[in-house]
């Protein structure tokens, strides 16, 4: 019995380790395309640079702020 729980704690944290590397990848994408997007805008409207670098940075924490409670939550799922 004690083989079959340790193969399926095993089982649990490595799908915990993918969700956290999901959640990171997915983060990275979004951080890149707010970035990506802000570069576009900042481009086309020059004079308009500070309110969008400072929306640009309150959506980056925000993905970042979700990203971070993902992990969290994977690894809450391998610890408990």
């Amino acid at each position: 019995m004690e083989m079959l729980t340790i193969l399926l704690e095993a089982a649990g944290a490595g799908w915990a380790g993918i969700g956290a590397g999901i959640a990171a990848v997915g983060a990275g994408i979004g951080i890149g395309r707010i970035g990506g997007s802000a570069l576009e805008s900042i481009a086309r409207q020059p004079e308009a640079t500070g309110d969008i670098r400072a929306n640009m940075i309150v959506a980056a924490a925000l993905i970042e702020g979700v990203a971070l409670f993902a992990v969290i939550v994977c690894l809450l799922v391998v610890l408990g």
